[in-house]
Protein backbone atom coordinates (compact mmCIF):
# COMPACT_ATOMS: atom_id res chain seq x y z
CA UNK A 1 0.00 0.00 0.00
CA UNK A 2 2.69 2.21 0.25
CA UNK A 3 4.37 1.60 -2.51
CA UNK A 4 1.49 2.54 -4.53
CA UNK A 5 0.70 5.61 -2.18
CA UNK A 6 4.15 6.77 -3.19
CA UNK A 7 3.97 6.02 -6.91
CA UNK A 8 0.94 8.13 -6.84
CA UNK A 9 2.18 11.08 -5.34
CA UNK A 10 5.59 10.83 -7.56
CA UNK A 11 3.37 10.38 -10.48
CA UNK A 12 1.30 13.00 -9.36
CA UNK A 13 4.41 15.35 -8.88
CA UNK A 14 5.84 14.71 -12.30
CA UNK A 15 2.57 15.31 -14.44
CA UNK A 16 1.64 19.03 -12.61
CA UNK A 17 5.61 19.38 -13.31
CA UNK A 18 5.06 19.08 -17.02
CA UNK A 19 1.81 21.07 -16.98
CA UNK A 20 3.02 24.04 -15.78
CA UNK A 21 1.58 26.97 -17.97
CA UNK A 22 4.10 29.48 -19.26
CA UNK A 23 3.07 32.94 -18.36
CA UNK A 24 4.48 35.95 -20.44
CA UNK A 25 4.39 39.55 -20.02
CA UNK A 26 5.42 43.25 -21.54
CA UNK A 27 4.95 46.40 -23.04
CA UNK A 28 2.76 47.07 -26.20
CA UNK A 29 3.21 50.29 -28.30
CA UNK A 30 0.77 50.96 -31.70
CA UNK A 31 -1.21 53.06 -33.45
CA UNK A 32 -5.09 52.93 -34.44
CA UNK A 33 -7.15 53.93 -37.93
CA UNK A 34 -10.58 54.12 -37.22
CA UNK A 35 -13.13 54.36 -40.10
CA UNK A 36 -16.05 57.23 -39.87
CA UNK A 37 -18.02 56.89 -36.80
CA UNK A 38 -18.61 58.85 -33.54
CA UNK A 39 -15.31 57.44 -32.11
CA UNK A 40 -13.53 59.23 -34.75
CA UNK A 41 -15.58 61.94 -34.74
CA UNK A 42 -14.89 62.53 -31.07
CA UNK A 43 -10.93 61.81 -31.45
CA UNK A 44 -11.35 65.12 -34.29
CA UNK A 45 -13.75 67.52 -32.34
CA UNK A 46 -13.40 66.64 -28.72
CA UNK A 47 -17.18 67.34 -26.61
CA UNK A 48 -17.99 69.11 -29.80
CA UNK A 49 -18.43 65.73 -32.02
CA UNK A 50 -22.30 65.80 -31.35
CA UNK A 51 -24.76 65.43 -34.51
CA UNK A 52 -21.59 64.98 -36.86
CA UNK A 53 -22.93 61.17 -37.48
CA UNK A 54 -19.12 60.25 -39.02
CA UNK A 55 -19.01 63.24 -41.12
CA UNK A 56 -15.49 64.13 -40.06
CA UNK A 57 -14.08 61.44 -41.53
CA UNK A 58 -11.20 58.92 -40.46
CA UNK A 59 -9.20 59.28 -37.37
CA UNK A 60 -5.85 57.85 -36.10
CA UNK A 61 -4.58 58.06 -33.45
CA UNK A 62 -1.69 56.32 -31.20
CA UNK A 63 -1.82 52.80 -28.63
CA UNK A 64 0.03 52.08 -25.46
CA UNK A 65 -0.33 49.29 -22.93
CA UNK A 66 0.34 45.94 -21.48
CA UNK A 67 0.26 42.60 -22.45
CA UNK A 68 -0.08 38.90 -20.61
CA UNK A 69 -0.13 36.09 -21.90
CA UNK A 70 -0.40 32.37 -20.93
CA UNK A 71 0.26 29.31 -22.87
CA UNK A 72 -1.82 26.22 -22.43
CA UNK A 73 -2.16 23.00 -24.55
CA UNK A 74 1.50 22.66 -25.42
CA UNK A 75 1.79 18.84 -26.09
CA UNK A 76 5.45 19.58 -27.83
CA UNK A 77 4.20 19.97 -31.17
CA UNK A 78 4.08 22.86 -33.59
CA UNK A 79 0.99 24.45 -32.50
CA UNK A 80 0.63 26.06 -28.70
CA UNK A 81 -2.31 27.49 -27.51
CA UNK A 82 -1.97 30.80 -26.39
CA UNK A 83 -4.88 33.17 -24.12
CA UNK A 84 -3.67 37.33 -23.78
CA UNK A 85 -5.15 39.96 -22.27
CA UNK A 86 -4.33 43.09 -23.19
CA UNK A 87 -5.19 46.39 -21.89
CA UNK A 88 -4.66 49.22 -24.08
CA UNK A 89 -5.01 53.31 -23.89
CA UNK A 90 -5.32 55.44 -27.02
CA UNK A 91 -5.71 59.50 -27.88
CA UNK A 92 -2.60 60.35 -25.36
CA UNK A 93 -1.45 62.65 -27.95
CA UNK A 94 -4.79 64.45 -27.95
CA UNK A 95 -5.13 65.14 -24.64
CA UNK A 96 -7.86 62.03 -24.38
CA UNK A 97 -7.64 59.09 -22.44
CA UNK A 98 -9.82 56.55 -24.63
CA UNK A 99 -9.08 52.89 -22.33
CA UNK A 100 -9.63 49.45 -24.39
CA UNK A 101 -9.22 45.85 -22.99
CA UNK A 102 -9.29 42.93 -25.42
CA UNK A 103 -9.06 39.13 -23.96
CA UNK A 104 -7.91 36.74 -26.77
CA UNK A 105 -7.53 33.32 -27.37
CA UNK A 106 -5.62 31.76 -29.75
CA UNK A 107 -2.43 29.34 -31.68
CA UNK A 108 0.90 30.34 -32.04
CA UNK A 109 2.75 28.27 -34.54
CA UNK A 110 6.58 27.01 -34.79
CA UNK A 111 7.13 29.44 -37.27
CA UNK A 112 6.36 32.48 -35.14
CA UNK A 113 2.78 33.02 -36.80
CA UNK A 114 0.16 33.83 -34.42
CA UNK A 115 -4.24 33.76 -34.60
CA UNK A 116 -6.53 34.91 -32.17
CA UNK A 117 -9.94 36.14 -31.51
CA UNK A 118 -12.27 37.36 -28.46
CA UNK A 119 -14.39 39.76 -26.91
CA UNK A 120 -13.30 43.94 -26.91
CA UNK A 121 -14.25 46.24 -24.23
CA UNK A 122 -13.75 50.01 -25.09
CA UNK A 123 -15.74 53.29 -24.74
CA UNK A 124 -17.48 52.43 -28.32
CA UNK A 125 -19.05 49.63 -26.43
CA UNK A 126 -18.21 45.82 -26.81
CA UNK A 127 -17.20 44.24 -30.09
CA UNK A 128 -15.05 41.27 -30.47
CA UNK A 129 -11.39 41.42 -32.04
CA UNK A 130 -9.45 39.03 -34.92
CA UNK A 131 -6.21 39.10 -34.57
CA UNK A 132 -2.81 38.08 -36.66
CA UNK A 133 0.63 38.28 -36.18
CA UNK A 134 4.23 37.15 -36.03
CA UNK A 135 6.32 36.70 -32.75
CA UNK A 136 10.16 37.20 -33.45
CA UNK A 137 12.10 35.15 -31.17
CA UNK A 138 15.80 35.71 -30.17
CA UNK A 139 16.61 33.80 -27.83
CA UNK A 140 14.57 34.33 -25.03
CA UNK A 141 13.03 37.62 -26.23
CA UNK A 142 9.81 37.55 -27.68
CA UNK A 143 9.21 40.74 -30.39
CA UNK A 144 5.54 39.95 -31.26
CA UNK A 145 4.13 42.21 -34.03
CA UNK A 146 -0.02 42.03 -34.41
CA UNK A 147 -2.60 43.59 -36.87
CA UNK A 148 -5.88 43.60 -35.11
CA UNK A 149 -9.36 44.16 -36.39
CA UNK A 150 -12.64 45.14 -34.43
CA UNK A 151 -15.28 46.01 -37.09
CA UNK A 152 -17.59 48.68 -36.13
CA UNK A 153 -21.38 47.94 -35.33
CA UNK A 154 -24.77 49.28 -37.20
CA UNK A 155 -26.34 51.02 -33.85
CA UNK A 156 -29.39 53.63 -34.06
CA UNK A 157 -30.13 56.67 -31.54
CA UNK A 158 -32.40 59.15 -30.97
CA UNK A 159 -31.48 63.33 -30.76
CA UNK A 160 -32.75 65.47 -28.00
CA UNK A 161 -36.15 66.27 -30.15
CA UNK A 162 -37.15 63.02 -31.05
CA UNK A 163 -35.58 62.33 -34.84
CA UNK A 164 -33.48 58.69 -35.07
CA UNK A 165 -31.04 58.35 -36.77
CA UNK A 166 -28.13 55.77 -37.82
CA UNK A 167 -24.77 55.15 -37.70
CA UNK A 168 -21.72 53.03 -37.51
CA UNK A 169 -19.44 53.16 -34.50
CA UNK A 170 -16.41 52.86 -36.71
CA UNK A 171 -14.01 50.18 -37.14
CA UNK A 172 -10.78 49.84 -35.80
CA UNK A 173 -7.73 48.65 -37.43
CA UNK A 174 -4.39 48.25 -35.19
CA UNK A 175 -1.17 47.66 -35.37
CA UNK A 176 1.26 46.79 -32.32
CA UNK A 177 4.32 45.45 -31.60
CA UNK A 178 6.02 44.80 -28.06
CA UNK A 179 8.45 43.27 -26.05
CA UNK A 180 8.50 40.26 -23.28
CA UNK A 181 10.99 37.60 -22.23
CA UNK A 182 10.77 34.20 -21.77
CA UNK A 183 11.65 32.48 -18.05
Amino acid sequence: MKKLLLTLVLGSGILIANAQIEKLAGPRLGFVSISPGPLADFLHDGFDFEGKYGSTGAAFTTLYGWQWESRFADGGGEIVGIVEWIVLVGGMEKGMFLPSASSIIGARMDNGLELGVGPNLSLSGIGMVFGVGYNFKSGNLNLPINISVIPGRAMDGTNWDGTNYEYNSGTRIAVTLGFNMSR
